[in-house]
Formats: structure tokens, sequence, C-alpha cells
């Protein structure tokens, strides 16, 4: 079993910065491509960023230059920094990662963090 765990959301102000991190526990074997995912109230879950197992990079367009996804691979950990928030941002944020368990290759989610831009 593999369980995903996000942390670091919370009510920050329109400008401000937040740093989302995904933990993967249990039994892995090796983890694939990584990545963010929101949805904010009323809409369909989108893509945010992804991370390869190589180190490359892909963003939505809504929040390049902004936003920088990165990985410790070794501690199974995954990271969005999220810089120059706003409204829009506001959404629950999901980790999502492509993991082998030691018998086969799944994708998992994450429980979702909150994150809330206002002032």
């Amino acid at each position: 079993q593999v369980q995903l765990v996000e942390s670091g959301g919370g009510l920050v102000q329109p400008g401000g910065s937040l740093r989302l991190s995904c933990a993967a526990s249990g039994s892995i074997s090796s983890i694939g491509a990584m990545g963010w995912y929101r949805q904010a109230p009323g809409k369909q879950r989108e893509l945010v960023a992804l991370i390869s197992t190589g180190g490359s990079t892909k963003y939505a367009d809504s929040v390049k230059g902004r936003f920088i996804i990165s990985s410790d691979n070794a501690k199974n950990l995954m990271y969005l920094q999220m810089n120059g928030l706003k409204p829009e941002d506001t959404a629950v944020y999901y980790c999502n990662e492509f993991v082998n368990s030691g018998h086969s290759w799944g994708i998992y989610w994450g429980q979702g963090t909150q994150v809330i831009v206002s002032s």
C-alpha cells in the first residue's frame, strides 16, 4: 500500500507565498512521474505542474513563472513553491505520483490540502 500526504496549505494574502509538500510512504520500490493538481469549487481538477524522474518540469500556463515544482527522490518528497499567489489560485491542491509498489505500477493521489488566497 502506498500513501501520499500533502501539507503546507493555508490562508495567504494575494501576492504571498506558500510551500506545499507531498510525502510518499508505504511499499515503494520506485517513483516515476509526479505532479500537482488543483480543484477549485465548481470546477474540474486541473494540472498545475509535473516533474519527471529526470527532473524535467512542465507547468500550466496560469502558474508559469510563479510556481516551482521540485522533488527529493531520496526522501520520497515532492514540493510546490507557490509565489505571487492570486485569488484564482484558491483551490484544493492534490499530489499525484506514479509509483511502483514492488508488484506493479499504479497512480496514487493524496487527500488534498486547501489553499485560500484572500485579503
